[in-house]
């Protein structure tokens, strides 16, 4: 579907200029000496036709192939006639005057006569062998044999194709061995993250993103079948663009050894760093490497998109705060199409009701649209691939993807509204459920239209571009070998340190004072004042079960003794080895159940220290729970922030990258704390705040040093 827009336009003009360049290609690599040494023969009935040599290299591996009266006239070095300038023979004026009694290079001509008789033993319906009488017959290899073949139609044979064996090995052979030990660095040392998903294979971490509804990588194996495809195609075009002359020798095999060891070092920086989603790019720089090595120029060029395509396959994490935003606005624009439409909708946050309660619908973060929008992406960048040559055009036409997928989602949510507003809650509903595929229409639909607008008013010149490559040399060779082995001794050297590392105890600072265990944070106090009651809090079994073992925890919820209502729960999680053990506390909140409405920075002081004073994030959520007079949303205030040896820190993002610099750059990964307390806020956004304030100035002097923001 995406191919049929234009595709395959301009080739037919492209043909004579391709022959063209092919052909001024093949003579300029034949005056330098450059690439495999080759010979085409197209013989035809009798021997006739034209046989093309590089040179009389080839002899020792000739004598071998085919019988000495056949090829001796090839082997020659002098006499005879020639062709262009002198640099290849018109052997099979050779043959036909040998048998006339005309000696290669006599003056003579055969004449009228002779050439009608030429044209008449060309016409007969079998023509007579080249004379075989020095030709001792050999086991398996008869004469019987070789006249066959030459007295065939005309055939056009490659002899270098046919003895290329050691050619095949020299390529073949050293990018074997380099996956062999890629693979087992990526295989038995993959992944540092232990927590989550308990492999240290890169390669089943990544496939189990693809089937875990949490990851929002579902459409993982279709572009994996895509970017097969995809690679399939480009060999094809780049074969065609060729002309059909065969170029898979490791042209380039410098560009491969350095991907290689580009993609073992990136996975080393990823290993360490805990970051498993750099060590997929390392992969796939290393897998490119390994295409290139064993198949050359052409098959490095053919892999790159392909490879680079699946990217789109990878979890990314950072767009659910994307997605945070890209829900609020498709709710504003709906609540928008709505009035526009006389309807009374009332917007209250992420929910969209009527005033007289015939609907009311909470659009969740599923239908912000991040969920399809890597998908969609994917799609959008493969029709431009496919339509386009220029980059300029395909990104162009990839960039329509985010808002269009923003306005099919608007569709989407107003179909729902507006079925809820004629028919009733439960039309609605039915609405949603089989109106996901109207953001599909919208996008694709969309996307495809501005391809073909692109085409028509910002069209392409017709670009030819023959491959560019000399014809290889024979295979990776001696420095193909020598590269792959030292590609093989990195791989080696590599797992030796990752397992080193692995096994190296916790090290680095700790964010909070440490209990007499040496693994949970210090218990909070029981009382704060005469104000405040903590209650002991206990982890669920289900936080034990996802996060890693080694995971320390101190939780309690305070109770105003004034007010009983008025509760602010405070929790402290602490990582052990692995990072996982942090995560943004976004993810929990949406999976309990609540609805974040905002988020903001506010400031909160250190008691006694003005200078420690630090930043947090603040969530407004809100959950709806059923009571005597029906259900009711409760809004809530949620404050969470991080902490490492030296500096507290507000965002996720930065905890991600301060903790990778760390990692990287100084050898030290510390043990993060992740802070978070939460309040209700019936009364108000400022009385939370204030008791979010009153709590920490009594728990935070006995857990969290006084240390500066970062």
């Amino acid at each position: 579907m995406f191919g049929a827009v234009g595709l395959g336009r301009g080739r037919e003009g492209c043909r004579e200029e391709r022959a063209r360049a092919g052909a001024r290609e093949a003579e300029a690599a034949a005056r330098a000496g450059e690439g495999e040494e080759r010979v085409v023969a197209r013989i035809g009935a009798g021997g006739h036709g034209d046989i093309e040599t590089g040179g009389a290299e080839l002899a020792p591996e000739l004598a071998e192939r085919a019988p000495r009266p056949a090829l001796e006239a090839i082997l020659a070095r002098e006499g005879g006639p020639w062709r262009g300038e002198g640099q290849q023979r018109d052997v099979g004026r050779e043959a036909r005057e040998e048998r006339r009694g005309v000696r290669p290079g006599d003056e003579g001509d055969a004449g009228a006569g002779a050439r009608g008789a030429e044209k008449r033993e060309r016409e007969g319906e079998v023509a007579e062998a080249p004379e075989l009488e020095h030709e001792e017959a050999r086991p398996g290899r008869g004469v019987g044999g070789w006249r066959r073949f030459c007295q065939a139609g005309e055939v056009e044979f490659l002899i270098a194709g046919m003895t290329s064996h050691a050619q095949h090995l020299r390529r073949i052979g050293p990018a074997l061995a380099c996956a062999a030990a890629g693979g087992a660095v990526f295989w038995f040392f993959g992944n540092a993250n232990r927590g989550y998903i308990d492999t240290a294979s890169l390669f089943y971490w990544w496939g189990f993103q693809w089937f875990n509804d949490g990851s929002e990588t579902e459409h993982g194996p279709l572009i994996l079948a895509i970017s097969g495809w995809l690679l399939w195609r480009n060999l094809r075009e780049l074969r065609s663009a060729e002309g059909g002359v065969r170029n898979d020798g490791a042209g380039g095999a410098r560009a491969a050894l350095v991907a290689l060891a580009g993609g073992l070092a990136l996975h080393a920086v990823g290993f360490v760093a805990q970051q498993a989603r750099i060590s997929i790019v390392g992969l796939l720089v290393f897998a490119w490497g390994v295409l290139a090595l064993g198949g050359g120029r052409r098959w490095g060029r053919a892999a790159v998109f392909p490879l680079a395509f699946l990217v789109f396959a990878v979890p990314v994490n950072v767009l659910d705060s994307v997605g945070f935003w890209l829900r609020l606005w498709v709710i504003e624009a709906t609540a928008g199409l709505a009035h526009l439409a006389g309807f009374a909708v009332v917007r209250n946050g992420t929910q969209l009701f009527a005033p007289d309660g015939s609907y009311q619908y909470d659009v969740a973060a599923a239908c912000s649209g991040v969920r399809s929008l890597m998908a969609l992406a994917a799609l959008s960048l493969l029709i431009g691939y496919l339509n386009f040559r220029g980059w300029g055009r395909r990104l162009a036409v990839w960039a329509w993807c985010v808002p269009l997928t923003y306005l099919g989602n608007v569709v989407r949510i107003a179909a729902v509204v507006f079925a809820g507003e004629w028919w009733g809650q439960r039309a609605g509903e039915r609405v949603h459920e089989w109106a996901g595929f109207l953001v599909f229409v919208v996008v694709l639909g969309g996307v495809l239209l501005a391809a073909e607008a692109m085409r028509r008013w910002w069209p392409e010149k017709p670009v030819c571009n023959p491959i560019g490559y000399k014809l290889a040399g024979g295979g990776a060779g001696k420095s193909g070998f020598r590269g792959a082995l030292a590609v093989v001794i990195l791989a080696g050297a590599e797992m030796i340190f990752l397992g080193w590392l692995a096994g190296l105890p916790p090290r680095g600072g700790v964010g909070v004072m440490l209990a007499a265990d040496g693994k949970n944070p210090v218990e909070l106090p029981t009382f704060i004042g005469t104000e405040w009651i903590g209650r002991a809090t206990e982890v669920t079994a289900i936080e034990r079960e996802l996060l890693p073992a080694d995971t320390g925890y101190a939780r309690k919820s305070y109770v105003a003794v004034a007010d009983p209502a008025q509760r602010v729960f405070v929790s402290v999680v602490l990582s052990g080895r692995d990072r996982t053990s942090i995560h943004r506390p976004e993810l929990c909140l949406v999976g309990q159940g609540w609805s974040i409405e905002g988020a903001g920075r506010e400031r909160f002081a250190y008691p006694g220290r003005a200078e420690a004073g630090f930043a947090a994030t603040v969530l407004r959520v809100k959950r709806e729970v059923v009571t005597a007079r029906g259900r009711t949303a409760v809004p809530e205030l949620v404050a969470y922030w991080f902490v490492d040896g030296e500096r507290v820190v507000a965002t996720n993002a930065g905890r991600f990258w301060r903790d990778a610099w760390n990692r990287l750059a100084r050898g030290r990964p510390d043990r993060w704390a992740y802070v978070l307390v939460q309040t209700g806020a019936t009364d108000g956004e400022a009385a939370a705040l204030a008791r979010i304030q009153a709590v920490l100035d009594g728990t935070l002097p006995t857990f969290q040093r006084p240390l500066p923001a970062w």
